[in-house]
Order: structure tokens, then sequence, then C-alpha cells
């Protein structure tokens, strides 16, 4: 094996792989500047075609690289827990997990002992290495054969397969959807080979990432038992003028226990679609759920289990978006109404800075209060490894500044939110992270985060999560643009039924005192409906 000297370079003349990728980044830089008027139309089309499937090309030699990259192990050499990690971040793969789906299926691999294995898929492969198919077209085909019953004989499979391929070379992906169905409907025509391990296998529900606006899509593949029972809330849930949120003599429930002339009266009030009504419905049903405590005890018996936090000039003036703790943005005015009924927690922070106030320490696991006060920071409701988004209802408290076992304090100032899969990563060893609480700058009370590369590597820099920044951030942008535009925005909207009753300072305060100070500031000063003291709704 050729020798690696500390800076991480070969020793000796390039290789020949190293002088061709150095020669395709000639070629291409000419190619993005070279003259197509040039260039008959006939030439035109042929030089864009001829480009896509260089693309094409490419990929299939990127898969074998990152193959003999894996077989090499240099993902941990390099300091990186897996080789999807090693793809991301060294190598800026945008989606590694489809790349990956794509190398297994038309890559060639190693046996365990060293013997090469034909792809999973070798007609794919041998398209996508002659460019005929792309990466979109591979991934409309995987889709389709994935849905082969288990049952199909293998021979059955390998044709399909190969009738797939015959389709993706002269078909765009939308059309591989279409005909790969009428396939499938040729190989199981009664529907006799799908059996309940089919089933198992494509169940799932996914909630996807939230819109602009606050919303998001949900989709699913239901087993038959999933699908009666949901089909039999919908058939006593969502009826016309049942679980209304807009009309308030909406009967709530069960059209069963419902008053019949109160839910004939409503239905003739009820403009939803069938969607709409299936949507309220799911949403009254969970509501029931979280206020019967079904999800597990309540804290103090309180019907309202959502944890969020809210910018308290957000709330005086009844606008912009409030975090939960599953990461989920609420508007601020269905959170009004959502915690009308809500026990509210105060946080109180030190001016300018992201340091909350000290809150307590003397025991190894951190209590719920700093838990909470963690989440009421300003980067608290996430996992604090860079590039994580799990949200703060999943993470654990990192001793971030010194561990536990080395006589690490349980203190707010030196805890931080992290992952069960990142706080088991911080060590000593390559591949691990280091990590420190920053204690000055604008970026004080935050965790920074190293990963520790093998001795005589250059060091990897320190990094910051910066993604609950992004709406600080564009906050502030479009402030300071309208500013500039328009002048200086006067506070709009009615009078605000928000009111700051009462601060306390707690910055010198011990754990007994500052709990104290809590719980008393609950007691003589009953906050009504819609009012707000806390930065963390319970």
């Amino acid at each position: 094996m050729t020798d690696i000297s500390e800076s991480g370079v070969a020793d000796g003349p390039p290789s020949r792989a190293k002088e061709l990728v150095s020669e395709l980044h000639r070629i291409t830089a000419e190619l993005q500047t070279v003259d197509l008027t040039q260039c008959s139309d006939a030439e035109l089309v042929d030089v864009a075609a001829d480009t896509e499937r260089a693309i094409a090309r490419l990929t299939f030699a990127g898969d074998r690289q990152i193959v003999e990259i894996a077989d090499r192990d240099l993902p941990h050499k390099t300091g990186h827990r897996s080789i999807t990690q090693f793809m991301t971040h060294r190598l800026r793969v945008a989606d590694p997990m489809r790349r990956t789906k794509q190398r297994h299926a038309t890559a060639t691999h190693l046996s365990p002992t060293g013997e090469p294995l034909e792809p999973e898929h070798p007609a794919l492969a041998e398209a996508l290495a002659d460019g005929k198919i792309n990466t979109s077209h591979i991934r409309a085909v995987l889709d389709v054969l994935d849905q082969i019953p288990h049952a199909v004989d293998h021979d059955v499979k390998l044709a399909a397969e190969r009738q797939m391929t015959e389709i993706a070379v002269d078909h765009t992906p939308a059309d591989i959807t279409a005909l790969g169905a009428r396939l499938l409907a040729h190989l199981d025509p009664d529907g006799t080979l799908a059996d309940d391990t089919d089933r198992k296998r494509r169940r799932k529900l996914s909630v996807n990432r939230q819109r602009a606006d606050g919303t998001a899509k949900m989709s699913a593949d239901l087993t038959p038992e999933l699908l009666a029972r949901i089909t039999m809330l919908l058939a006593v849930w969502a009826k016309p003028g049942m679980n209304n949120p807009d009309d308030p003599e909406s009967p709530h429930g069960s059209i069963e226990n419902a008053d019949p002339e109160m839910v004939e009266a409503a239905a003739a009030r009820d403009d939803r679609s069938d969607a709409q009504r299936n949507h309220d419905a799911f949403n009254a049903l969970l509501k029931a759920v979280l206020e019967d405590g079904l999800l597990g005890k309540s804290h103090r018996g309180l019907p309202i289990q959502v944890i969020v936090k809210a910018d308290l000039n957000d709330l005086i003036r009844e606008a912009g978006f409030a975090t939960t703790a599953t990461g989920t943005l609420i508007p601020i005015p269905d959170l009004i109404d959502l915690a009308a009924d809500a026990q509210h927690w105060l946080a109180v922070f030190k001016d300018a800075t992201a340091i909350p106030l000290y809150f307590g320490r003397g025991k190894r696991l951190a209590t719920r209060e700093q838990r909470l006060v963690s989440f009421a920071r300003p980067d608290g409701e996430v996992c604090s490894t860079p590039d994580c988004d799990l949200s703060a209802a999943h993470v654990e408290m990192h001793h971030a500044q010194l561990d536990w076992g080395l006589g690490g304090l349980t203190d707010i100032t030196d805890l931080a939110p992290a992952c069960p899969k990142h706080n088991r990563m911080v060590g000593g060893q390559p591949g691990q992270y280091t990590t420190r609480m920053v204690r000055e700058g604008p970026d004080a009370g935050r965790c920074a985060w190293r990963l520790n590369a093998e001795p005589g590597a250059p060091p990897n820099p320190e990094r910051i999560n910066r993604r609950p920044d992004i709406p600080r951030r564009f906050a502030e942008h479009l402030e300071q643009v309208r500013t500039e535009i328009h002048g200086p925005d006067p506070a709009s909207g009615d009078q605000p039924r928000l009111h700051l009753r009462q601060v306390i300072d707690l910055r010198n305060a011990s754990d007994a005192e500052a709990t104290l100070a809590s719980i008393l500031l609950a007691t003589l000063c009953p906050r009504p409906a819609g009012t707000w003291t806390s930065m963390i709704p319970e």
C-alpha cells in the first residue's frame, strides 16, 4: 500500500487516476467557457446529450471510487463514523442515502475473501456505466423492483430488472413508474403473491418537513389492520358537522355520542371538504389523547403536555412562530389558543447573551428544570452537534465542558443538548468528538464540537450548529432591510392581551432559591388565559 505522509499526501508521482481527474477538470473548465455559437443546431443537441451521458458515466466512476474508499476503511481513518458521514462531509454528496442505495445496486463490491461480486442489478449497472441512464432513472427502476413480491421466483425478478432497464433507456423517470405498474400487474395479476411479509415490509408513515406557512404533508402506506382502524375513526369522527374547529357549536368526539339535533345543525353550516374533515377528526382525536394523559404521566396533572418556547416580543405583538420541543413551528395566535389552559414556566436570561442564569448543579443527571432552561436557550431546540437537527424532545444533556467522570459539573452553563448518537461519540479517540462550551463572544453559551483525527493528520476545525440561528438571523436581516427602506416600523396590531407581569433576577440564586422563586411567582401571580410571563409554556 502507498505510504501516506503526515500531510496526508501520497509519496511519489501522482497516480493515473489523479492525472485523469486533473485532466477532467481542465476539460470541464474549457467546456464551461467554449464558444457554443460555433455549433450547428444538430451539433449543439449532440453536445448537450453527450454531456448528460458523460455526467452519468462519471457517477458510475464515482461509485467505484466510493467502494474503494470503503474497502480501505478511509472513513474511519479520517475521523468519520461511517461511509455515509464521509460522503456527506468530505465528498459533499447531496443525498448520501440515495447514492448508497444506487451504489449497492450498480457497483461491483468485494466479498469478505476479496473476490469481486457482481452488482445486485447488473443490467442497470451496465446501462449506467455506458451513460444510457442516470441516477433519476435508477431510483425510479429500484422503486418498481422493490414492489415485486418476495414470493416471485428469482429468474422472474432478473427478467423484470432487464425489462425495466430497457424501459429506462428510452423513457423518462415518470414513464418508468407508470410502465412499472403495468409490469407489476403482469407479474401478479391476481394479487395472490403479495402476503403479510410484503405488507409489513412496505408499511410506513412519514411526516415531511414543515413548509414556510407552517403546514406539512403526511404520507403513509398502511397495513390492513391500521387501515381498518383509521376508516372506522373517520366514519364516526369525520362526519359533516363533527369536530369542526371553525364552529364553536360543533360537537366533539364520536358522532355516536353527540346530540343528533346539534349534529344536524352543525352539518348544515359545515362547508369543509372530505379531506379537511378527515384532518380535523385526527386533530380532535390526538387532542383527546393528550388531555387524557394516554401518552404518559402529565406534569402535575396538566391537560396539555406540549412544551413550547416563544420570544416575548412575538407574544406581545401576537405574530411570528413558536417552537415545540419536537421541533414543530406553531404560529403565535395558534399557540395562544393552545396554551389558554396551560401552566407557564418562568425562564430568565442575562441581557444580550445566550447564557441562561445559573439554575442548579450537584448531581450527575440534569434536572427537569435544567432541561427546560436548556430548551429555552436560543440554540436549545435541537442537538448541539453541527448538522444534527434532532429535536429537543429526543436529546440528552451532555457535560460539554468536562465529562462527568473527569470531574465535570452538572451546571447549566456546562451542559448542552446532544442526541444519544452524538453524546456517545464524545471522547479522545480518532473519529470521536471533543467538545467545549464557548465562554466569550457572540457564541457564548454555545457548544463547540471538533471531530478528532488520527495523530499526525491535520486537525478538523471546531464547528457550532447554526441551524437554530437561521430564523433569528433572517429576522434581523429583514428588520434591517425594512428600516433602511421604510424607516423604523412602529408596533402594529390592537392592544396586546399579553402582559409581562413580573421579572425576577436569579443571576446569583442557588438551586433552591431559583426553584422557590418560580413556585412563588406561579402562586402569587396567577396568569389568566392569554397572559404570558414565561418563555416556556408546558
